[in-house]
């Protein structure tokens, strides 16, 4: 039977009846928000998502090929991911009396916590500019945010966050450590102070930290309102998706109440216990991004017009007089950076891009050498 399209007339006629049941089922609040975007890189040298660009050993990837082909996909994944877990604990330092919870990146483990705190009247605070999704999660759960912005060197306005959290008495502050997308590293003091003066819960977002060589993982305990949160993505498993939270176990318990059941899959929790136990090659990897940063960092600052703040990340956050023009002479090259111009008044003139392989780096140098 051949198929035809609907009238047009008929087809308007459906436009508007669910626009229409749109407009009275779906919150003002999420139809005035925005999609994340996630731009096209096909083709592209890609530096706009702090992914790591090097690839895996043919040792690991044959090891990662054999646990996949062994993964029984009709079953359902462990609702509790142990093997992952006991991997986690082993590789990271994490003891055995620490709770965990996987997510499914740690994008998920931001919603969860949103949504634990989630009560009528309650408060999400944290400096800005920082992650989106911070705010994004609370007006979506139609919280309060409060940001509290950061000083105009990119530092933490450590007095404006007290004062804040004192007046507003945040359920929930988060603080990204190091910053995105400034990289930012904020003092273990200042964080301190943080955890200790919330009457609530205090989310460490350590998504970079294999870049920051510091962290609070180790001490997450010492804190009754700590939580520390961390992804796999930054370190080279951002297509594995998988994030985690630590903190004493009174947290987590309520944390999993809200998981879903089976949210990290089965090919996921094959491969990353394997993975993981590469992480002499991760560890060497995570140097050499280091060095790149600190390559690219004097470079790109010898670029007239150019101010590169300093990044504790695998990123490098640049003020360029032009920031339109320099992301689409970028683009024009072949290369995909992050615009980050127009999110917040403390990041007027800037890119955000990501450390590639010295190759990749060269290219964003050469191009950014050319008159725009």
């Amino acid at each position: 039977m051949t198929r035809t399209s609907p009238p047009a007339a008929v087809a308007n006629i459906a436009d508007t009846a669910v626009a229409a049941r749109v407009r009275a089922v779906v919150r003002p609040k999420i139809r005035a928000m925005h999609a994340y975007p996630v731009a096209k890189a096909t083709g592209l040298i890609k530096l706009d998502a702090m992914e790591n660009p090097y690839g895996l050993s043919g040792e690991a990837r044959a090891e990662m090929a054999a646990a996949v082909a062994n993964a029984r996909i009709n079953r359902y994944p462990d609702g509790g991911g142990d093997e992952v877990k006991a991997a986690l604990r082993q590789t990271q330092g994490i003891g055995n009396d620490v709770g965990l919870v996987l997510g499914n990146g740690s994008d998920e483990i931001l919603q969860l916590l949103t949504m634990l705190v989630a009560k009528p009247g309650a408060t999400v605070l944290a400096p800005e500019p920082s992650f989106v999704l911070y705010r994004t999660l609370a007006e979506a759960f139609d919280l309060r945010f409060v940001g509290v912005p950061l000083n105009a060197d990119l530092a933490l306005d450590i007095d404006a966050m007290l004062a804040a959290i004192a007046r507003t008495r945040p359920a929930l502050v988060w603080l990204a450590v190091p910053n995105n997308p400034t990289g930012t590293l904020f003092a273990v003091a200042d964080i301190e102070r943080i955890v200790t003066a919330a009457p609530g819960v205090v989310a460490v977002d350590e998504a970079y930290h294999a870049f920051a060589e510091v962290s609070l993982l180790p001490r997450v305990l010492a804190f009754p309102s700590l939580v520390v949160v961390r992804t796999l993505s930054k370190i080279g498993m951002a297509g594995v998706r998988l994030g985690y939270a630590a903190a004493h176990p009174a947290w987590t318990t309520e944390i999993d109440k809200i998981r879903p059941p089976y949210n990290v899959n089965v090919l996921t929790q094959a491969v990353v216990p394997v993975l993981l136990r590469h992480g002499e090659l991760l560890a060497e990897q995570a140097a050499a991004i280091r060095r790149e940063r600190a390559r690219m960092a004097k470079e790109l600052a010898a670029l007239h017009g150019v101010t590169v703040f300093p990044s504790a990340a695998n990123f490098l956050l640049i003020r360029v007089p032009d920031a339109n023009a320099w992301f689409q002479a970028l683009r024009e090259a072949g290369i995909l950076v992050k615009n980050v111009h127009g999110w917040h008044p403390l990041l007027d003139g800037c890119l955000r891009i990501t450390i590639g392989t010295p190759a990749e780096n060269n290219a964003v140098l050469e191009a950014l050498s050319r008159p725009t």
